[in-house]
């Protein structure tokens, strides 16, 4: 029961703050003077919020301080109450940035601006808005209101809103339900507001839902949310066919449609929404007779089967212009020459003409396919989408039937399709006229699709008008739906990527017909063709390989004619293959990798346009520009002015430059030694940057000391003080040029300025020197004589006659005299006063007798000496020997002393090069792309209080979150730890890890608990860690504090520094102190929520993780952790059942340490928010469902999400608010960015050979791939972390990611697609970045690409990917293809091209037509399909891939750099890996788009120092490579044992060499990349772990890791979920190894065996064993049930067993064969 605050107050005043948890705001009275609530923008958001005059308060309600309006809703609609604070906080906070930042100065008056008000809901309520115009409903907030309430009635719909969505749980990702929601609710409002009265009550209008305590979630959410669990039950978690269930975007696309009104208000639970299909209501009722209610509306809108026929669905346009593309050159190879020129003759011109027939067959394929794909949907379908259908099928049959009817009767002769056709019609005189009529006609839609292309602004206006009658011209051309509509882009956008395809275009079908036909074709290029055939054949054909990728179609036509005509009467086999006509079969075999490769060669070309682009597009934005620290010496003197012109916010006098002269310039101007501010800003930016280094290791102390700036300017230096790094050295080599001058100044003076840094070094420490030694001393004659040797060296320099008048070979002793007493003031120690006085006494001999050779000095002794009345003259030796005259030791050294001592002893003591600082090569790679992003073009820094505010969101399930000790120090079977493995790949970060605990060995850290401590963290923070990930986003907080520090400080505060106001944090405290402000502002503005998913499941269980986020949450107060929590509570009818579970979204914080408390402190979590679920949240993906729950805390405009294998460093977060002004800027001049996408650096390359070449691939993914993506071709999406949401267009609309179970397994590029189809922007910058882990062994890769692989697959079948294809324009539509699922269907057909060929050639060879048609060029020496087959094989070793990195890699880091990494990928097996990723890729896209199967594939982020046992590799690859690499290995020896006898060795090696490698990374790559994977002891032990899983027997609770049965029972799984389909397709399949029994008559008849006889008997008695075990158990397994029911099923797995063992001692013999030498050679060298 709550008690009053006003009862608790009087009687414990002292507890109320510590009772009032809070997460940013503390709103509670006793908090209103805290830093962050006295911003008058703060302060004015909560004064409009608690207005509440006027509002009706229910009757039993109990008035209490300080309520506001969402205290009303909450009564009113029965919201929680944690909800309600938390939409409160959020709101608040919302209005004061949108006020801060449009209206920065600030008057102080705490009220809010109408015009803040106005922008938050505009953005808050443009979906719905645009949803009420669609459906024609009326805006229910923008009727009319009363003119004084104005703005608390917009609070209200406001804050209404965030409500419902703060509460919705699952319903978040169905947007327009929640506009349902709150239309209606909405109405209740205004309605409540206008003081309605019911018609039907007589009362006052009322919520329908109630005020009753969780009466919005009763009654509104749960009966949706209960729709949702119930079909995300159907699915059998993902297992059933996506046509069975609805999925969140069928049950969000019923509100599309008027016919969601059918609802009602309330909502009427037996509409049919609700409705389950019937078989499921007769399983509820018990009954057999259907239930009362509807049936089961089914899909919405759109089915996704499984089928390729997505391919062609999807991007029909596509395929449309490729196919009568190939046609239109077969028909001018056919006909005449085959010069372009023929296609005017007028038999060719003809032939030409019917492409468009071949048009109209795909028109009406497309239309077929559209009917029988969206059959399951149409229940859910409006009539005037049934008929768009039905037209569009009856116009494209039509079509079929007029195009060839008229077609044929424009031929004065026509050939015998034509003439068939005519005498059907009747043979009526030749009309071309018709045909030339119909096909206007039938091009007419696309000649105006091509106009409005040209015009993309008509285009928008058309798509996006709700007007009935533009609706109805739109209807035929696009489907009227809710998304997708006006997305072109600019007219300049579209003209850039339209330039890039038809260019691309041209190209392709240039090398296709023409180019390669010049070169290669037998016959008909009689030069070339003589060399070809000559010794240097092999060279032609590579060179042409590599630059004539794609297929050749005219060379191939005239050998197609010869063996059509030709006549063989002797076959081989004349049982199985009958006499054909034209040889049809030869031509197939022939033909048809060609034509698979004409398909796929695109995908090549788009690689090379794409590097190219990318390249000179990265060379235009100055990418690379700063590659080495010697690049970076170079401009270092211009960076103070390039970090003051980009990450400090300046009034700029000049007009900021823009243009392409802008891009090239981009200098700075250097920061002059007068302006002290623009010093001090830059020495605090670059320092924090250095110790940001020093924290992590990257470098030592004294590279710290020889990197930092002074952080503490020394105003009496007159000079700009660089960092020691750039000075050191200079000192002893100036004394030497000093010492051996020839009494010339000029000369000196002239050599010393040839390096300006010796010059500035120079002026430094003598500056620092005079002022150092003018501070020491204190006595008055001192003083006189300091004073005058200063005086007159000062007046030499200016005269230029020092070295004429000083003798310069005495100042290296005086340089030894200066670094001892530089030494004793660092020591700074009473007992070295004497030799400080020495020291001074020493100095002053060397100056006066054996560099200035003058008396004077002695004089003015004397004088000061006579002057004080004494009669003795004070030796020289005594000058500074009495009390007082010198200042030693120092009392109470100050920072800024210190700092001044340690930098002028670096210059003057360091003698070795720094030319190599910093040495640790992450380091110089974060610096250098530090500096150089700082010549990129980027928004300017806006102030701090003006920034975009943001959050940051990391899902987290059950990774690693801190090693522990034991982790760390645990050996594995080889005896390596991973303490030990990161010593070794760290070893310069290691030994400045115990110089910074201050420790010499790994032994002095054990026993403190602190030193344990960092211990784990160093190690933590090289892994990928949940706290290595919160360690870096949290930088996003210091490096704001940083720059509010900056903004605000004044003069003062700014010459002594931010670490000055730190170290002196007692002096500064008060809620107005400089300090405070700068912590309160980033709260402010920033919020970093880590959603541990299961962290209250670990706290209830003691699990270390609980432990390690809370430490987590201690170390960072700012951090907040969102997890779901589960609370067991007994059911409410007291039955013995089992125990209810409610769920609990909730937020906690480390609960803040007590002053008071007596006793060591213990840290514990403090719960902020906890806000009640409808049921388990987890339906669907389980990551984008973390995700969901945990959005409702975040804050902001901006959300950036980052995975928990990513970090972040300081240099980089300095940059964050000039990334957020992006959001502000139109890029494409039409629409504002939603999505900022921004680059990676994949941190886990040095970890690993695979990992090397991992993180290059995925480099240049993240930045030259997505480069062009981005620009010119306008289709990035969001790929991963760390794009930057426009938070608040994203939570209207979705959200940041998908979570449909299955088809969103990659849940983040739809939240890209998602972005795009609602007219969102995706942008892409690469002047920031973030770092990020990936996968390190094979089997972690293999498992990650199998993953996105399977993801591409479900993204075939999608409704997204079918709305871009047919919404985009035909060139943004051949982007969006080729840059996702494009890629992976080109890497299926790159296999395929493989299995074609062989197979087409055993049958040409087992035939006898190979043998009988030798004579034949197209057969004997196929030149063309040579070229095709070497296309394939760049495809296959990586090319696609590696060109994009090699040009990335010249780019950023210089062509020298490129040339060693190219030979050292060779080195380190690239192509085997590319192939081997090949494999892996093409299957588990083909059997996702067959079979299913897709899921999440759980990886350890760990270090792989592990042998991967036989067994789990067999488990992994068996089915995706070795199966696939032996059958392609029996092939290619079949193929060769039968094709040698009239063929050489030669050309089989020239066709089959990429084959053969193909082969050989599939079977044994997973050996050559395993860690021991040929030690002979480890595979003794694979070999015994081998057998022990083959033979151990399945059953329930048997893993699949321990049984080759249960393993054996997942892999066929599939084929229970898959359908008819799936069935008919694995029996298709199947049918291949049909062909196994050609293997078995090559055995048995080419030795002779048989004596020439063909009997089937002898065949059969050589051909069970293989029918057997591979066809017949492929089909066995294909009828599982009928097998199983014939009692067959015994049998089939024993026959699965035997084959499985074959298979793994095919496998496993070569290893041990290669792995026996190698261990008898170490046991030798062991002996020996």
């Amino acid at each position: 029961m709550e008690v009053d605050r006003q009862i608790v107050e009087p009687l414990f005043p002292e507890r109320i703050q510590m009772c009032v948890p809070y997460n940013i705001l503390p709103l509670d009275p006793d908090s209103a003077n805290q830093a962050i609530m006295k911003y008058p923008e703060i302060q004015a958001a909560v004064v409009a919020l608690r207005n509440t005059r006027g509002l009706r308060w229910p009757k039993k309600h109990n008035q209490k301080q300080d309520e506001d309006i969402l205290d009303w809703l909450q009564e009113k609609y029965g919201f929680q109450k944690d909800n309600v604070a938390n939409q409160r906080e959020h709101l608040i906070l919302l209005l004061a940035n949108v006020h801060i930042r449009q209206f920065p100065k600030s008057d102080g008056q705490p009220e809010l601006d109408d015009r803040a008000l106005k922008d938050v809901m505009k953005k808050l309520f443009k979906n719905y808005k645009k949803w009420c115009k669609y459906l024609y409903p009326k805006d229910s907030h923008w009727l009319k209101t009363i003119p004084q309430e104005v703005q608390q009635h917009k609070l209200l719909y406001m804050g209404l809103y965030l409500l419902i969505w703060g509460e919705a749980a699952n319903l978040r990702f169905m947007p327009e339900c929640l506009c349902y929601i709150y239309h209606h609710m909405a109405f209740e409002l205004y309605d409540m507001l206008a003081g309605k009265v019911s018609p039907i009550t007589g009362k006052r209008v009322e919520p329908a839902c109630g005020g009753d305590e969780e009466a919005f979630l009763r009654k509104v959410v749960t009966p949706i949310y209960e729709v949702i669990a119930g079909e995300a039950e159907r699915s059998q978690h993902g297992k059933s066919e996506h046509s069975q269930w609805r999925n969140y975007d069928d049950l969000n696309e019923y509100f599309w449609s008027v016919d969601c009104f059918r609802l009602g208000w309330p909502i009427c639970e037996d509409a049919d929404f609700f409705c389950l299909p019937m078989e499921q209501l007769r399983d509820e009722n018990g009954e057999n007779k259907p239930a009362y209610r509807d049936r089961w509306m089914g899909k919405v809108n759109f089915v996704e089967i499984r089928s390729f026929c997505h391919i062609f669905r999807s991007f029909d346009r596509m395929w449309g212009f490729f196919i009568p593309s190939l046609q239109v050159m077969i028909i001018l190879a056919w006909n005449g020459s085959g010069q372009l020129n023929g296609a005017f003759d007028d038999e060719v011109f003809m032939g030409v003409s019917s492409v468009f027939i071949t048009a109209s067959v795909l028109q009406l394929g497309q239309a077929v396919l559209d009917v029988v794909l969206s059959w399951k949907a149409q229940r859910s379908m409006s009539f005037h989408v049934k008929l768009r259908y039905i037209l569009k099928l009856l116009s494209a049959a039509a079509w079929v039937i007029v195009l060839p009817v008229t077609y044929a009767y424009t031929w004065e002769n026509p050939p015998g399709s034509a003439q068939t056709i005519k005498s059907w019609f009747g043979n009526s005189a030749n009309s071309p006229s018709l045909f030339v009529l119909a096909v206007v006609i039938y091009l007419s839609p696309n000649m105006l699709a091509a106009v409005l292309f040209l015009f993309p602004f008509i285009r928008r206006f058309l798509e996006r008008s709700n007007s009935r009658i533009i609706m109805l011209m739109m209807w035929w051309s696009q489907p009227q739906l809710y998304v997708g509509r006006g997305m072109h882009e600019s007219t300049l956008s579209v003209f850039m990527y339209t330039l890039f395809w038809v260019l691309l275009i041209v190209t392709k079908l240039a090398f296709s017909y023409y180019i390669e036909r010049k070169v290669q074709t037998p016959g008909f290029g009689p030069p070339l063709s003589a060399i070809a055939k000559s010794s240097g054949r092999l060279r032609l054909n590579s060179f042409c390989a590599y630059f004539n990728k794609p297929i050749l179609v005219a060379p191939l036509v005239g050998p197609t004619k010869d063996i059509m005509s030709a006549q063989i009467t002797n076959f081989q086999w004349h049982e199985f293959f009958p006499h054909a006509k034209n040889n049809v079969g030869v031509v197939i075999a022939l033909w048809a990798p060609i034509i698979l490769v004409y398909f796929m060669d695109a995908q090549i070309w788009y690689a090379i346009f794409s590097t190219l682009v990318g390249g000179i597009y990265g060379a235009f934005r100055r990418v690379g520009e700063i590659q080495t620290l010697g690049m970076l010496r170079s401009c270092f003197e211009s960076l103070p002015g390039a970090f003051n012109a980009c990450l400090i916010p300046e009034e700029r006098s000049e007009p900021e430059k823009k243009g392409l002269r802008a891009t090239f310039s981009g200098n700075f101007a250097q920061i002059l030694s007068n302006k002290e501010k623009e010093a001090a800003r830059f020495a605090h930016l670059w320092n924090k940057i250095i110790s940001s280094f020093r924290e992590e290791d990257l470098i030592s102390n004294r590279e710290m000391d020889l990197l930092l700036v002074p952080y503490w300017a020394d105003r009496d230096l007159d000079l700009i003080q660089w960092p020691p790094f750039l000075l050191a050295s200079k000192i002893p080599i100036a004394l030497d040029m000093a010492k051996d001058s020839n009494g010339e100044d000029g000369e000196l003076k002239n050599g010393m300025e040839t390096d300006p840094y010796m010059s500035y070094a120079v002026k430094e420490c003598y500056a620092s020197f005079r002022n150092i030694i003018k501070f020491l001393v204190q006595g008055d004659r001192e003083k006189e004589v300091i004073k005058y040797i200063f005086r007159e060296v000062d007046r030499h320099i200016e005269e230029g006659t020092l070295i004429k008048e000083y003798k310069m070979s005495a100042l290296p002793s005086l340089y030894e005299h200066l670094v001892k007493l530089i030494k004793y003031l660092l020591d700074n120690k009473e007992e070295d006063k004497d030799h400080v006085l020495f020291s001074f006494l020493d100095m002053l001999e060397v100056v006066s007798r054996d560099i200035m050779m003058e008396d004077q000095i002695y004089s003015l002794v004397d004088s000061t000496h006579g002057g004080h009345g004494h009669e003795e003259v004070i030796p020289q030796y005594l000058l500074f020997a009495s009390d007082g005259a010198i200042i030693f030791p120092i009392p109470s050294v100050a920072e800024a002393w210190k700092e001044k001592i340690r930098r002028l002893y670096l210059l003057l003591t360091t003698k070795e090069s720094t030319m190599d600082l910093p040495s640790n090569l992450e380091a110089r790679r974060r610096i250098s792309f530090f500096s150089n992003s700082l010549l990129m073009d980027m928004p300017p820094a806006p102030k701090v209080r003006n920034m975009l505010s943001f959050s940051v969101l990391t899902p987290y399930h059950t990774e690693e979150v801190l090693f522990s000790l034991k982790e760390l120090e645990s050996p594995n079977e080889d005896g390596v730890s991973i303490l030990f493995y990161l010593q070794k790949i760290f070893p310069d970060e290691w030994n400045n890890f115990l110089e910074r605990v201050k420790c010499l060995s790994e032994e002095e850290l054990k026993g403190s608990d602190e030193l344990e401590e960092e211990l784990r963290l160093w190690a933590s923070y090289r892994g990928q860690t949940l706290t290595r990930t919160v360690r870096g986003m949290m930088y996003y907080r210091k490096a704001l504090e940083l720059q509010a520090f900056l903004d605000m400080a004044q003069h003062e505060d700014l010459m002594e520094g931010y670490k000055g106001i730190e170290l002196n944090v007692d002096d500064n405290k008060g809620e107005t102190s400089l300090v405070t402000q700068c912590q309160a502002l980033p709260d402010m503005k920033f919020t970093y929520v880590v959603s541990c998913q299961q962290y209250g499941i670990h706290k209830r269980s003691g699990d270390h993780r609980a432990r390690d986020i809370l430490r987590l949450m201690t170390r960072y107060p700012s951090l907040r952790v969102a997890y779901i929590d589960e609370v067991e509570k007994p059911r409410e009818d007291g039955s013995k059942k089992i125990n209810q579970k409610t769920y609990y979204s909730v937020l906690v914080k480390a609960s803040p340490k007590s002053i008071d408390s007596s006793g060591p402190i213990q840290s514990s979590d403090e719960e902020i928010y906890r806000i009640k679920l409808p049921g388990p949240p987890i339906l669907g993906e389980g990551k984008p469902e973390n995700q969901n729950h945990a959005i409702i805390f975040t804050r902001g405009e901006g959300l950036q999400t980052i995975d928990m294998n990513q970090e972040n460093y300081m240099e980089e977060a300095l940059k964050m608010r000039n990334l957020l002004q992006e959001f502000l800027k139109k890029h494409d001049g039409v629409r504002y960015p939603t999505i900022l996408g921004t680059r990676e650096h994949i941190f886990t390359g040095s970890v690993s050979s695979l990992a090397w070449l991992m993180s290059n691939q995925e480099t240049s993914f993240v930045t030259i791939c997505q480069r062009v993506l981005a620009n010119p071709l306008k289709v990035r999406f969001h790929y991963g972390h760390p794009d930057v949401f426009d938070r608040l267009f994203h939570l209207t609309r979705g959200g940041v990611s998908k979570a449909s179970k299955v088809i969103n397994l990659s849940e983040d590029i739809f939240a890209g697609f998602n972005s795009t189809l609602r007219e969102g922007n995706v942008t892409h910058h690469e002047y920031i970045q973030v770092g990020k882990g990936r996968d390190v062994g094979l089997n972690q890769i293999s498992m990650f690409e199998a993953e996105i692989a399977n993801g591409n697959g479900e993204q075939t079948l999608s409704r997204d990917i079918y709305r871009l294809g047919h919404q985009f324009d035909f060139f943004r539509m051949l982007s969006c293809y080729f840059t996702t699922i494009g890629f992976y269907f080109s890497t299926l057909i790159t296999v395929l091209t493989v299995y074609v060929f062989l197979y087409g050639r055993l049958y040409l060879v087992h035939s006898g037509l190979e043998e009988g048609l030798g004579t034949q060029p197209a057969v004997r020496d196929n030149k063309p399909l040579q070229v095709a087959l070497a296309s394939q094989s760049f495809v296959q070793i990586g090319f696609l891939m590696a060109l994009p990195m090699l040009m990335e890699i010249g780019l950023e880091r210089g062509f020298w750099t490129l040339l060693s990494e190219f030979f050292l990928m060779q080195l380190q097996l690239a192509p085997v890996f590319f192939t081997f990723s090949l494999g892996t890729k093409a299957h588990y896209y083909g059997r996702a788009l067959l079979y299913g199967g897709a899921k999440y594939r759980p990886i350890s982020h760990g270090f792989v120092v592990f042998h991967a046992k036989f067994a789990d590799n067999y488990r992994l690859y068996s089915r995706s490579h070795f199966v696939k690499g032996i059958e392609m290995m029996i092939l290619l020896i079949v193929y060769q044992m039968f094709d040698q006898s009239y063929r050489g060795e030669s050309g089989y090696m020239l066709i089959t060499i990429s084959m053969w490698f193909m082969v050989g990374s599939w079977l044994f790559a997973p050996f050559l990349f395993n860690p021991s994977g040929f030690e002979w002891q480890k595979i003794g032990d694979d070999w015994i772990d081998w057998n022990e899983w083959i033979s151990k027997r399945g059953g329930i609770g048997v893993p699949a890791e321990k049984s080759w049965e249960s393993w054996w029972e997942e892999e066929q799984e599939h084929l229970c979920h898959s359908g008819l389909r799936g069935i008919i397709a694995e029996i298709l399949l199947a049918l291949r190894f049909f062909m196994y029994l050609i293997y078995q008559y090559g055995l048995v008849y080419r030795p002779k065996i048989t004596k020439d006889g063909k009997s089937f008997l002898v065949y059969g008695l050589a051909g069970p064993m293989m029918f057997q075990m591979l066809f017949a158990m492929k089909i066995a397994q294909a009828l599982k049930p009928l097998v199983k029911r014939a009692g067959y099923w015994g049998l089939v797995r024993t026959l699965a067993r035997g084959y499985e063992i074959a298979m793994g001692l095919l496998l496993f013999t070569p290893v041990g064969f290669v792995a026996w030498p190698m261990e008898d050679h170490s046991s030798r060298k062991k002996d020996q």
